[in-house]
């Protein structure tokens, strides 16, 4: 009920009791409404025919107000539940109100009897049934009878909303969050349509599950929805990703680069059907286009070709993944198309059997000297050299990561890291997992001198136990014991003493206390060379010491915050 209708109905039952008495007077009798026949019971009574009316008058004004809220009341507090609000007059889940039931036709034998009843009823209010109807004036404490009290959400400020909203998107995402709060109301669908929540958008699987074939209607369906998105939504989209879109792929890249000319990020994974008319529109339109991730998508090599010839000068950032076709892009990196570019990752799936791809490094450090980022994940390159014989005399002066990660062996040795490192003095992330050939003197010849990363385990099972035993650790924790903050030699297979003098370099380092994690597994550490590195890193908060031989079974595991790291070391002492 509203305020108006509140008012109203208060004005009227003030002029009931204030209006003198007129039910005596003949006009009044014949104007208004006629009287239904009077049972033969109750003119044997003898009353009046306007007994009725004067019965229902009396039952209005004396019947309680119906409460806009259920009262529970449980031990230590009182618990009030609204339950009827106006926002939800004429929804489909209103609850009934009382009284709205079909009154079964009584005989005339029993009509006084249901009168008496009647009188017996209202003579008792209903209110004397619930325990907790004498606390009616402390439950106005509670909840004050106005008829906002259930508007709270529609009286927050949008700025408050969005701010609201912006949290949730920044952990799960703007869709399907922003359509499915949009549905609320008009204040959250306001809010839920500022375009600085749709900056960053993911969209997978879309009405149809995968493997299944996506009717004429469905795709019309979808065309219609994303358009709409695009048009209404989209206005300041900066990243945008498709996951799993099997068809209309080209259709939504078209109508994003058409209808967001903010366009930063586009990112494609495990899409199949990209064409050259989309690489085109994305030429035309997204002017501010900077990044392109396809990896394990398909798409038309020829068409991204063309778009890195007309428009690579703008691209800093290229993903894909190794393939036959795929790795032309590479060839056409290293002739120049993409002079700005930072990042470069080249990845396959774990399971492929060929992971060998050519590239001629000398020529990728002259087509891209701003490079900073140099990631080939589960792919072995092949040094090529260059035909006129120019060599790079700067490297990459950028270079702040290098990943060579593999699950095979790495055939690279230290000339081949030598070559593409040796003017990276900036470098901060060195990723060698299965690289065995790499030896420590390799390492410590490195320009680089604030490494902060080495990853350097061997996790291939079928090669570990074939290769020979090395030495020469030291010389690597000795040269970035100030500065390594994470260090992975799993299944290195380096001696006990040479462990140990290496373990004393970075513990020697304990005033720069810079070591967050280290990952010892399947190595020949021991427990005193264990205990000298534990004892003085204090910020040691993950340690892996699963399959080390040489130290006790039941340390033999990993080791995640600081407080487990010191239980540990009174384990060994």
């Amino acid at each position: 009920m509203d305020s108006s209708d509140a008012e109203a109905l208060t004005r009227s039952e003030r002029s009931e009791d204030t209006a003198p008495s007129t039910s005596n007077s003949p006009a009044l009798a014949e104007d208004g409404p006629k009287p239904k026949k009077v049972s033969p019971l109750k003119r044997a009574a003898g009353k009046p025919t306007n007994a009725k009316a004067k019965k229902q008058k009396k039952a209005r004004v004396s019947r309680p107000a119906q409460l806009g809220y259920t009262v529970h009341q449980g031990e230590d507090m009182l618990l009030v539940i609204s339950s009827t609000t106006s926002q939800y007059d004429g929804s489909a889940w209103t609850p009934p109100k009382k009284g709205t039931k079909k009154k079964k036709k009584l005989t005339k034998g029993k009509v006084k009897a249901a009168q008496m009843k009647k009188k017996t009823a209202r003579a008792k209010p209903k209110l004397e049934n619930n325990p907790v109807a004498k606390e009616k004036e402390d439950t106005d404490l509670f909840v004050p009878q106005t008829a906002t009290d259930h508007r709270w959400g529609q009286s927050l400020p949008e700025e408050v909303l969005i701010n609201i909203f912006q949290m949730v998107v920044v952990q799960d995402g703007a869709v399907p969050f922003l359509c499915r709060v949009g549905r609320v109301c008009r204040l959250w669908n306001a809010a839920a349509s500022s375009p600085v929540l749709w900056r960053k958008v993911t969209i997978g699987y879309c009405w149809i599950a995968p493997g299944k074939n996506q009717l004429p209607k469905t795709e019309k369906k979808i065309k219609d929805t994303f358009n709409w998105l695009a048009q209404n939504r989209f206005s300041q989209l900066r990243d945008f990703s498709l996951c799993h879109w099997t068809k209309n792929v080209s259709y939504a890249v078209e109508v994003v680069a058409q209808f967001c000319p903010h366009l930063r990020s586009l990112t494609l994974s495990y899409c199949t059907g990209l064409t050259v008319a989309a690489f085109h529109s994305l030429g035309l339109h997204s002017r501010c286009l900077q990044s392109i991730n396809l990896q394990y998508s398909e798409f038309q090599v020829e068409g991204l070709l063309e778009y890195l010839e007309n428009h690579g000068s703008q691209i800093k950032q290229i993903l894909f993944t190794h393939g036959i076709k795929n790795d032309r892009l590479l060839t056409s990196i290293t002739r120049g198309f993409c002079p700005d570019l930072e990042l470069l990752e080249v990845n396959t799936k774990l399971d492929s059997k060929d992971c060998e791809l050519p590239v001629c490094i000398k020529a990728l450090q002259m087509a891209c000297p701003k490079l900073k980022t140099f990631r080939m994940l589960n792919v072995r390159p092949l040094h090529k050299t260059m035909r006129n014989g120019t060599d790079s005399t700067f490297g990459f002066p950028l270079l702040e990561e290098l990943c060579i990660a593999t699950t095979s062996c790495s055939y690279m040795t230290d000339k081949d890291l030598w070559d593409i490192l040796f003017g990276s003095t900036k470098l901060r992330v060195l990723d060698l997992r299965g690289c065995s050939r790499i030896t420590p003197s390799g390492l410590a010849t490195l320009p680089c001198l604030e490494l902060e990363c080495l990853f350097w385990g061997q996790y291939f099972s079928s090669h570990v136990g074939l290769s020979s035993p090395k030495a020469g650790l030291h010389m690597v924790t000795q040269k970035w014991s100030q500065t390594l903050q994470q260090l992975d030699i799993a299944n290195q297979l380096f001696g006990a003493e040479d462990l140990e003098i290496a373990m004393s370099h970075l513990a020697q380092a304990a005033e720069a206390d810079t070591l967050r994690s280290l990952n010892l597994s399947g190595t020949r550490i021991t427990p005193p060379a264990l205990r000298s590195v534990i004892g003085q890193m204090t910020a040691l908060s993950y340690l892996n010491l699963s399959s080390c031989r040489y130290l006790p079974r039941g340390v033999k595991r990993i080791y995640r915050g600081q407080e487990e790291i010191r239980q540990l070391l009174d384990k060994l002492d």
